[in-house]
């Protein structure tokens, strides 16, 4: 699925994005709370927004040609000075298996490159995500290692893979 763009995220995204909230999968992969508070869309993307202005995150909402939101693809951690993006991907429940998170990660890893002038991305994910394993292997990162016990949430640790990915990386 290559037909798809990456916008800035914006607060027209926002009910959508609590749409993802309510999924299993996003709340078990990923450091969103589980349950989320009321009120959290709002304050995450408050958030995102005091980020993009100091250029310490950035957000976009992954959209079709027909203007279907497909999910979030997102750099929580950016460190302009050593050049290096953490970034990350959620994908909406009827846009999966579609090849829209390999797209997503894509081209927000060509926005890290070019725009965001990194020279190392990186992903840190769930060992126990397989999709986003997939998605990661797709768009050309690769596995460094575990990051044993790295992940605290809901009074339980897990482990999480690093991967990356350069801009010399064919």
């Amino acid at each position: 699925m290559s037909e798809l763009r990456l916008e800035l995220m914006a607060e027209a995204h926002l009910d959508d994005f609590e749409g993802l909230l309510d999924d299993p999968d996003v709340l078990r992969f990923t450091r969103l709370p589980d349950p989320p508070a009321p009120g959290f869309s709002r304050e995450w993307y408050a958030r995102y927004q005091a980020g993009r202005q100091d250029g310490s995150r950035q957000a976009f909402a992954a959209v079709a040609p027909d203007g279907t939101f497909l999910g979030v693809a997102l750099a929580p951690h950016i460190d302009a000075e050593a050049r290096e993006m953490e970034l990350g991907y959620l994908v909406a429940p009827a846009a999966r298996g579609r090849g829209v998170g390999t797209e997503m990660l894509r081209q927000l890893t060509a926005w890290a490159f070019a725009e965001g002038q990194a020279l190392r991305a990186t992903l840190l994910i769930d060992v126990a995500n397989v999709a986003s394993q997939v998605v990661a292997t797709r768009a050309g990162y690769l596995l460094e290692g575990v990051l044993r016990s790295t992940y605290f949430k809901q009074g339980a640790r897990s482990d999480v893979q690093i991967w990356s990915r350069l801009p010399t990386d064919s």
